[in-house]
């Protein structure tokens, strides 16, 4: 029995030795990154690690995760003014063929790329991530010839993909605004005829499931970003600026897109903060800050005589300052179809003209013809909208069709001071009908009671 135990502490004791004397150690092991979830999106870009070294014998792989396409690895410059365009295809193409992979932009480049279009499908969980600063071509004199000058950067049937990053899109708009046939930029503040096209800085179409997020864009020669056709989409924590009187940049503009969420951002620019077209549904829209801005729109619409339709848009807790609009649905004469289920809810206004306002008359000049066919407005709410306005107009206004007349639109603690100056106590209402909950500041009492359209009636101008 001795003999077995001394055996036995002998087995112990050189066991512990070879473990003692190996040079052998643990290693970490990091998980890709995952595909996003889409119910909870995260709002802030991920923290990638700095890239390596690209290898000389991968040039595509611009770090160890083979899923970082670095645009640096494949060619891009980054100076400011080098065309960088080639380089972005290439690491657009060879990201879109990989399942979650990043194209990454890094930061501390300027990249110039001139219009382009990143088209799919692509594999799912693609990101774009943007750390620099990207920027189109300064100007129509340096716009290629062959170009479209309608649009720049365009994403085409993409789905489940994340525009990201912590850059900056420059938009370089400056000389745009500047065309004589842009508003007010002829002589003696005239407008000149003639084509006067200029490009959307973003455009996503014909796509889905899409997360927007975390970019500065900024200065664009029109719309700054526009989805047309597209369904599924988070836009958060952006923030868009061009000057007051950048003419027609519109902040977002949602078009033929369904079930959209814009949240949490800050926009500031020349024409409507965010605008939304004919063809969407189930938009919402909250803690957004306008101005200056021509507010938040819903149209215009009906335009040549079309059909438009738009319904369940909601808009809350939003701040909108120094615009000429607050909350507005614009429509033109001659048009069909419906705008129904607008909601706009805990609104503060601040110095704002037409804070609430509904314009079945919209029109570029005064030369418009009267129509008797009409976009139906209808269910339309505006509840605990409060602040300031500037009294050069009234602050609210309902101008609605002859022949058509507005439906169900229901005020509740609407409160609404001049912010200098004194009270406009004139609200101006036309064929409106709705209800009052509470009373309002100022009075209101030329909406109509009752439901002037039957049931019949109302189901011609159905979607």
């Amino acid at each position: 029995m001795e003999l077995i135990h001394g055996l036995f502490f002998i087995w112990v004791a050189v066991t512990i030795f070879i473990l003692n004397s190996s040079n052998v150690e643990g290693r970490t092991h990091f998980h890709k990154k995952q595909k996003s979830n889409k119910e909870n999106p995260v709002s802030q870009p991920p923290p990638y690690p700095p890239a390596n070294p690209p290898d000389q014998n991968d040039p595509g792989n611009s770090s160890s995760d083979p899923c970082i396409f670095d645009v640096t690895s494949f060619g891009a410059v980054g100076d400011g003014s080098t065309d960088d365009t080639d380089a972005f295809r290439s690491a657009w193409k060879a990201a879109c063929a990989v399942e979650s992979a990043v194209l990454l932009a890094p930061s501390d480049y300027s990249f110039t790329i001139t219009s382009t279009i990143f088209s799919g499908p692509c594999n799912p969980g693609l990101v774009f991530q943007l750390d620099g600063v990207l920027m189109p071509p300064d100007g129509p004199d340096c716009w290629p010839k062959g170009d479209s000058n309608k649009q720049w950067l365009v994403f085409y049937r993409i789905d489940d993909m994340t525009f990201t990053g912590s850059g900056t899109i420059e938009g370089n708009g400056e000389k745009w605004w500047e065309l004589p046939c842009k508003p007010h930029r002829g002589p003696q503040g005239t407008t000149l005829p003639g084509p006067c096209d200029s490009p959307a800085l973003i455009r996503f179409f014909m796509s889905s499931n899409l997360v927007v997020s975390g970019l500065r864009i900024q200065n664009s020669p029109q719309i700054h970003m526009k989805f047309d056709g597209c369904e599924g989409v988070l836009i958060e924590e952006l923030s868009i600026s061009s000057p007051k009187l950048s003419p027609n940049t519109d902040g977002i503009h949602l078009e033929n897109t369904k079930s959209v969420g814009i949240y949490n951002s800050m926009i500031a620019n020349g024409d409507d903060c965010v605008s939304i077209g004919t063809g969407c549904s189930n938009v919402d829209i909250e803690n957004v800050t306008c101005g200056p801005s021509h507010g938040i729109s819903i149209g215009s619409l009906g335009v040549h005589n079309s059909q438009a339709c738009v319904s369940n848009i909601a808009v809350r807790n939003a701040f909108i300052k120094d615009s000429d609009n607050g909350v507005r649905i614009k429509t033109w004469q001659g048009g069909t179809g419906s705008v129904t289920g607008i909601a706009f809810e805990n609104i503060q206004m601040d110095n704002v003209r037409n804070c609430i306002i509904i314009d079945q008359y919209y029109c570029f000049s005064k030369g418009c013809r009267n129509q008797t066919s009409a976009v139906f407005v209808t269910d339309v709410s505006f509840r605990n909208i409060k602040g300031t306005y500037d009294v050069r107009s009234p602050p609210m206004h309902f101008a609605c069709s002859d022949t058509v007349p507005c439906t169900n639109i229901t005020l509740s603690e609407v409160e609404l001071l001049p912010a200098e100056g004194e009270m406009v106590d004139d609200p101006f209402c036309w064929n409106a009908y709705g209800t009052l909950e509470t009373l309002s500041i100022p009075p209101i009492t030329c909406l109509q009671d009752g439901e002037p359209l039957s049931y019949s009636e109302r189901s011609i101008y159905d979607c």
